[in-house]
């Protein structure tokens, strides 16, 4: 088996092509009939339709199609605040997954700014030209503010880090109880990392507190951060960890990481590497769920996990079964979002396109309770979900 080394594959391949996607004309011009059509004096006609009924631009414009992918570079994968000329080309992959998945048109948009209510006021600027926003890779716990602040822009406005991640695991959970004849209700689950991920995963979970009529009934949910369980008595809690407690920790447990996970029957981690041991998932449940997602290294490795006696694993990695990967996520929920014409991506289109990932598993067993990321069905079956979630929604 050839041993790659990705990263020097990726710079020669980056360096080669100057970049992973292009504008392409969709109309050829060859004659001055042609021009004439496609810019002036035909343009008039397009322009004035649109000046008459603005929701023309989805029928005569690439807004109908079109996504902005939105950083300030602050929180680049696991490379931190590298700023936004180093996340171009992070935003251009992502833009061509957009296209290789659910045919949608994306294009990166790095922002020179760190200020929070400046990138709001540069996406509501922007937001004509395209159908939906999805914000990348921008730091915690700004971008919880800068996605609240542009929920009522007339366009889906979607941070992925949050609800992409949050979706797949759900996903991954549904699956485990299937496999493991658990009741999602009555599941135990420790959070580790109460970052943009985190903090999202926890919502999605206990969701009553943002609409009732998607309640996920999961009744025991622990957070902690590096400063161990987040509870009522600590005194160093931002607003977003201090909003964590409507919807969890009920008890007001006190403790550190090692002391949530006792008796626990799932623990996901959207932190850092090797926190946990063999010993940690003994003192958990029987058949204890890990989903361990720090990317490169995991919270645990796998093999340190099934010495603990882990039932099911999940982690970031391509290299282990079980990736917890975004794009099964982002192509399909903008897709539904752009057909549907959503202003807003609600908590049951979320819901709605982690059950549609789930049942692309036919048959779930422990080492499959996710789909393959490279499976192009999924777009097209989260699509048409959050579309009937969305109709739902509105009746």
């Amino acid at each position: 088996m050839t041993k790659h080394d990705f990263n020097q594959e990726s710079l020669e391949l980056h360096r080669k092509h100057k970049g992973k996607i292009e504008v392409v004309s969709k109309i050829e011009v060859t004659t001055t009939d042609d021009l004439s059509r496609v810019y002036s004096p035909g343009v008039a006609a397009p322009c004035l339709a649109i000046k008459e009924d603005i929701n023309e631009a989805y029928n005569l414009t690439i807004k109908g199609n079109t996504i902005a992918v939105v950083s300030d570079g602050t929180a680049v994968l696991g490379l931190g605040n590298i700023g936004p000329e180093a996340a171009i080309p992070v935003m251009e992959g992502k833009a061509m997954l957009f296209k290789k998945f659910a045919n949608v048109d994306a294009f990166p948009i790095c922002l020179n700014t760190t200020v929070s209510s400046e990138i709001i006021e540069t996406v509501k600027r922007i937001a004509p030209v395209f159908g939906g926003i999805n914000l990348e890779d921008i730091s915690a716990p700004r971008s919880f503010e800068i996605e609240s602040a542009l929920q009522d822009i007339g366009i889906p406005v979607f941070h992925d880090d949050q609800h992409g991640t949050a979706i797949v695991v759900l996903a991954g959970i549904i699956n485990s109880c299937k496999v493991l004849g658990k009741n999602i209700s009555d599941l135990k689950i420790v959070i580790n990392g109460a970052g943009a991920a985190g903090i999202a995963i926890s919502r999605l979970l206990r969701c009553i507190s943002i609409d009732p009529d998607v309640c996920m009934p999961v009744k025991h949910v622990l957070v902690c951060d590096s400063k161990g369980i987040i509870h009522k008595n600590r005194t160093n809690l931002n607003a977003a960890k201090m909003e964590l407690l409507n919807y969890s920790n009920p008890e007001n447990i006190e403790g550190h990481l090692k002391d949530a996970v006792k008796g626990a029957d799932v623990f996901i981690g959207v932190s850092v590497a090797n926190i946990l041991a063999a010993e940690d998932i003994e003192a958990m449940a029987k058949d204890p769920i890990i989903f361990a997602l720090a990317n490169p290294n995991p919270e645990i490795i796998p093999e340190e996990a099934l010495k603990g006696g882990a039932a099911i694993i999940a982690t970031g990695r391509s290299d282990y079964p079980n990736q917890v990967n975004n794009v099964l996520v982002f192509p399909g929920i903008f897709r539904g979002a752009l057909d549907c014409r959503a202003k807003q991506i609600t908590p049951k289109m979320k819901i709605a396109a982690a059950y549609a990932i789930a049942a692309c598993v036919k048959h779930p067993n422990r080492q499959m309770i996710i789909p393959e990321s490279l499976n192009k069905n999924i777009a097209a079956k989260v699509a048409i979900a959050v579309q009937k979630a969305h109709k739902d929604y509105k009746e």
